[in-house]
């Protein structure tokens, strides 16, 4: 930062969620073990001989000679010091030691900051696999497993924040509260609703005749006032984020021109998801369905498939967020080829997308990333290598790509101290062995990647000692 001009981060809880109160009780930090004894700031208490318990400076981890880069630009030769959990300094000039500080040379190295994916189905393992009831693959228990494992993988390969995009029985919010209680690590988590959407849409396949009584990963909701009893049900078992399902394509059997909800359905479920202060987000592959939802306010369009200068232009307009997930329909035709029938539609699509989406993105789309990944064929881990589809091979600038996967998903969430690395924000950083503006792989192999939460190193190692210079 040389001078140490840059502006400090101001705090501000926007965003949907903010205004959000918990329902369940406050847990006393002695009520909970702790198994992560980093997952607090370190601290210790001076004075104690005239019996005032005075905590001092927490101890600082200094980060020296690296190359920065915060979503923006890049800048070489920086060091980042981290107080607690928080963003103390970013410079360009020498910074002095403090006994206690821990300094390591980065030189060669490039922090940025840690990573947000927006779409994630934390029980999805396989799915598709095994011809079950969707949400009945496993049992409930098993699944809150399946999502403490997948969770912990994302935190390992960088992704300190993520969004969720449905999961099932309830699974998301105990995660929350598991990895904020400091019972398992996982990255921030906004935890996701089932699945809302009518009866008989793509994905309501159960044989009628089985007379399934739980909703599994599916809510089935007629009418706009189903619609407004669903989202608030949602709501009021933990869900942060409503997921609806608004036409078939991308990754389903039912054609993408179907249209699930009708206008006065939609409609009720996103007034009736703001009003309660969540997000919500629909999958969506066609572009009459794309520009009726986003007149309507939803805040995320999931696919997009048939997005054109009109979509793009309604989305720029309104701010509406895009997570385009093309990076499974590209695996799948890859590993799967027609293995179920539908990739000849689906590589089309994926064509379409690949021209269209350059466009986009230079014209402001709000463009994140995320996939569905536990899809069949498609495991947890994979993450980084769409920073490679889009930069190598669709050739959209790998800044711009970062960018997604920081400032935009902070900007989705309400939140400037994450997203960036800038004193006041979140320490929630990831420490990159070389340059991926030059080499953007390098996002997808967890063996180059530390990963910082909260000012603690979480996954992977910093180089030992202090800075040599």
């Amino acid at each position: 930062m040389g001078t140490g001009a840059q502006a400090r981060v101001t705090v501000s809880r926007g965003g949907l969620c903010a205004n959000r109160t918990s329902s369940r009780p406050p847990v006393e930090d002695d009520e909970w073990p702790n198994p992560n004894p980093l997952s607090k700031p370190i601290a210790v208490l001076s004075s104690i001989a005239r019996g005032v318990g005075i905590v001092s400076d927490p101890q600082r981890l200094v980060l020296a000679h690296a190359t920065v880069l915060e979503g923006e630009n890049a800048r070489s030769e920086c060091t980042v010091v981290i107080e607690g959990s928080t963003i103390a300094t970013v410079t360009t000039e020498e910074v002095s030691s403090r006994p206690g500080d821990q300094v390591h040379d980065l030189t060669g190295r490039t922090v940025l900051p840690g990573l947000i994916t927006c779409h994630f189905h934390s029980t999805y393992q396989e799915l598709g696999s095994v011809p079950t009831p969707f949400g009945y693959e496993y049992p409930p228990a098993y699944q809150a497993l399946l999502g403490a494992k997948n969770l912990r993988v994302a935190l390992e390969c960088g992704y300190t924040s993520a969004i969720s995009a449905g999961a099932a029985n309830e699974v998301d919010p105990s995660l929350k509260r598991a990895i904020e209680d400091g019972l398992v690590p996982g990255p921030r988590f906004v935890p996701g609703s089932r699945e809302l959407s009518t009866t008989g849409h793509s994905n309501d396949n159960t044989p009628w005749y089985w007379n399934l009584g739980a909703p599994g990963a599916v809510r089935l909701c007629d009418g706009a006032d189903g619609f407004r009893l669903g989202v608030r049900e949602e709501v009021k078992r933990g869900a942060e984020i409503i997921k609806l399902f608004i036409t078939g394509g991308h990754g389903t059997t039912a054609p993408k021109e179907r249209i699930e909800l009708t206008r006065d359905e939609l409609a009720a479920a996103i007034d009736t998801a703001h009003e309660r202060g969540v997000l919500i987000r629909g999958h969506i592959a066609n572009k009459q369905a794309m520009l009726m939802a986003v007149e309507l306010g939803i805040d995320i369009v999931d696919h997009g498939d048939e997005m054109d200068d009109e979509c793009i232009a309604a989305m720029v307009e309104t701010g509406t967020f895009l997570v385009p997930s093309l990076f499974f329909p590209k695996h799948f035709i890859e590993t799967m080829g027609a293995g179920l029938g539908f990739s000849e539609g689906m590589k089309a699509d994926l064509d379409y997308s690949y021209d269209v989406l350059p466009k986009a993105n230079a014209a402001g789309v709000r463009i994140l990333l995320g996939d569905d990944y536990g899809a069949v064929g498609f495991p947890h881990g994979l993450y980084g290598h769409e920073f490679a589809l889009y930069a190598d091979e669709i050739g959209i600038p790998a800044l711009d790509v970062i960018r997604w996967g920081t400032r935009h998903g902070a900007d989705l969430l309400g939140r400037p101290d994450l997203g960036t690395v800038a004193p006041g924000a979140i320490a929630d950083l990831v420490v990159v062995d070389g340059d991926p503006l030059s080499t953007v792989s390098l996002l997808a192999d967890a063996a180059a990647l530390t990963v910082i939460k909260d000012g603690a190193v979480v996954s992977g190692v910093l180089p030992a000692g202090p800075a040599g210079r």
